[in-house]
Formats: C-alpha cells, sequence, structure tokens
C-alpha cells in the first residue's frame, strides 16, 4: 500500500495565484477594464482566455511570460516537502489538480527542480497557438453543479483513484492539500482514514468546518447529508509545508 499526495497549485504549492501573477508581464501591470471586468462567476479559464489573448495582442513573448511565472514564490515549507515526496517515490505517489495550466505549472516546477516530485498534473491544457497568445481549454466536461463548468477535482480524483485500482495500486492513505472552495467537492472522495489539509485562514478551512458541523447536525437528527456527501476524513488545517511533510510521514509509518 502507498499513500497518495493530492496538491492544489495556487495558494497552496505557490504562495500567490499564478494566473494573475502572469499580469506582471504587461506594461503597468494592469489589464484594460474591458478585459478585467469580462469574468463571469464560474469561468475563469474563459476570462483567462481573454488575458492570455491581451497578453498576446501586446506582443508580449513566450520567454519574457516564462520569466515572470518563474518568480512566483512557493509557499513556505513546500519545495523542501516535494524534494522529500521526490526522495521517497518508492512509497508516495503525488498529483497536482488545479484550475491554473499546464504551461504555468510545468514551467514553475521545471524552474524550482521539482518537477519529479510529480507524478501526473491535471490541469486546464495549455500550448501558445500561431498568433503568439498562450491557449487555454478547458480541463473536461462535467455534471458536478459545485464547481467551476471547466473542472471537477472530486471527478479528477475519483477517475484518477479507479484506474490506480484497476492497475493494481492501492492507496492507504490519501492526502488532499488545498485552499480554495474549489477544493471542498473532492474532500468528500476521502476514506474516514485520508486526511484533509486545508490552509489555515482560507476559504477551504472555513467550507470544511461548516461541513463538520453540519454533519455533527444531521447525524443529531438522524438525517442524510444536506449538503453533499458527509465528510469522512480527518481534517488537519496547515500553515506550513513542514505541517503538510508531518502529516505525510506519519501516514507513511502508519502503513
Amino acid at each position: 500500500m502507498r499513500v497518495l499526495m493530492v496538491f492544489d497549485f495556487d495558494h497552496t504549492l505557490v504562495d500567490d495565484n499564478s494566473d494573475t501573477w502572469v499580469i506582471k508581464c504587461l506594461p503597468g501591470e494592469t489589464l484594460p477594464d474591458s478585459v478585467r471586468l469580462s469574468y463571469r462567476k464560474g469561468h475563469w479559464t474563459e476570462f483567462m482566455g481573454r488575458v492570455m489573448s491581451h497578453i498576446g495582442e501586446q506582443r508580449v513573448s513566450a520567454e519574457q511570460i516564462r520569466v515572470v511565472m518563474e518568480t512566483i514564490p512557493f509557499t513556505a515549507g513546500m519545495p523542501e516537502l516535494l524534494s522529500f515526496i521526490a526522495q521517497n517515490k518508492n512509497a508516495v505517489d503525488c498529483i497536482v489538480v488545479s484550475d491554473s495550466n499546464s504551461v504555468f505549472i510545468h514551467w514553475i516546477l521545471a524552474a524550482a527542480g521539482l518537477g519529479s516530485a510529480v507524478d501526473q498534473v491535471f490541469t486546464n491544457p495549455a500550448e501558445f497557438g500561431p498568433s503568439g497568445a498562450l491557449e487555454v481549454r478547458p480541463h473536461h466536461d462535467h455534471a458536478c453543479p459545485s464547481c467551476p463548468v471547466n473542472l471537477c477535482k472530486r471527478a479528477v480524483l475519483e477517475e484518477f483513484l479507479a484506474r490506480r485500482a484497476a492497475a493494481g495500486t492501492g492507496y492507504g492513505r490519501v492526502l488532499y492539500v488545498g485552499d480554495g472552495g474549489n477544493d471542498l467537492c473532492p474532500t468528500a472522495a476521502l476514506r474516514g482514514h485520508d486526511v484533509a489539509l486545508p490552509r489555515r485562514g482560507y476559504s477551504l478551512e472555513k467550507l470544511l468546518a461548516r461541513q463538520e458541523v453540519q454533519d455533527q447536525q444531521d447525524q443529531q437528527n438522524k438525517q442524510g447529508a444536506q449538503d453533499g456527501a458527509p465528510l469522512r476524513a480527518r481534517v488537519v488545517p496547515w500553515s506550513s509545508g513542514a505541517e503538510v511533510l508531518q502529516e505525510l510521514k506519519d501516514a507513511m509509518t502508519a502503513l
């Protein structure tokens, strides 16, 4: 049995939002209102398509974008955590499930020398098109009403686990590390001996606390969960990668 580490990317592995960090490559580091005000809730990937088209229109090259993206800071302790994972691939698998895009994530991990820690990245595919602009496409179609139209992280996680099980690989522990609202849905796929690790002070911590209260009330009233599947995993908030690393070491010892 192995341990599976599942990471969000923005505000989890890195200490900012890679999609908004890219704006630093623009003159004045600002978007025109025609682009900035065009965002619709749940349609972030479409919005980023317009952002990258505008960057391309300003003739910002792929190399200029890459140099900017490689300056995004990692969250404290995350490089050490990823290095530990890379050194223990005999016991730990690691995937990233993110609403960023494949180009940004690859650049950032490769520049830090941390790409070998990650076995697979599930995100919005991206490539530079004929016009020179980065073109970002939705990761997949799904029917989950709780998630952005382009990505349901629970669907990704469940499909990954099913494929690995069919190939003969089971996980004694799954540790899910995230920060945002779109990280709530996949925590419902975790089992009782798995661990949900929300970043302290961010949306996921508050949502999981609310979910735990709701589950307790439902149990007292002998009702089913009223807001999605009940949370079964243990919840461990974190502030630095060092705390997540300790949870990983504990999980490895317990197997």
